[in-house]
C-alpha cells in the first residue's frame, strides 16, 4: 500500500516539475495524473496495490472534501458579494458536464441490436 500511494505521490511530483518547468498554467496534480493515467495505459493492467489504495481512497474520499468546505466558510464575504456569477458558473458548468458526458457515452457505449437489450449480449 505504501509503494502505491508512493507512486501516486512521485506522479504528482512529477507533474508539479513540469509545471513549473514550463510555465504551465495546469496544475501539478493535474499532470501527475495525466502521467499516471498514460502509465496505466501503456501498463494496460494496474498494479493490485495500486487498485486496493485507490479503493481505500475513495472509501475516504468525503475526507477530502473537507479543506474544500472550510476554504468557502472562510471565504463566506466574498460570496456574499459575488454569489450571482459563481452560482451562474455552478450551474453551467454542471448542465455542460451532464450533456458532454451523455453524449460521450452515447457514443461510445455498444448500439442494442432491434428486439436485443445490452444486458443479453453481455
Amino acid at each position: 500500500m505504501i509503494a502505491a500511494f508512493a507512486l501516486i505521490l512521485v506522479c504528482q511530483l512529477f507533474g508539479e516539475v513540469v509545471s513549473e518547468l514550463f510555465d504551465l498554467p495546469v496544475p501539478g496534480p493535474v499532470i501527475g495524473l495525466v502521467l499516471l493515467f498514460i502509465g496505466l495505459l501503456i501498463k494496460r493492467n494496474p498494479p493490485k496495490v495500486l487498485t486496493d489504495a485507490a479503493d481505500n481512497l475513495l472509501i475516504h474520499f468525503s475526507l477530502l472534501f473537507v479543506p474544500a468546505g472550510v476554504g468557502v466558510v472562510t471565504q463566506i464575504d466574498r460570496l456574499k458579494g459575488d454569489w450571482l456569477p459563481i452560482a451562474a458558473a455552478l450551474i453551467i458548468s454542471t448542465l455542460l458536464a451532464m450533456v458532454l458526458t451523455a453524449l460521450l457515452m452515447s457514443k461510445l457505449l455498444p448500439k442494442a441490436k432491434p428486439g436485443e437489450s445490452l444486458e443479453d449480449g453481455q
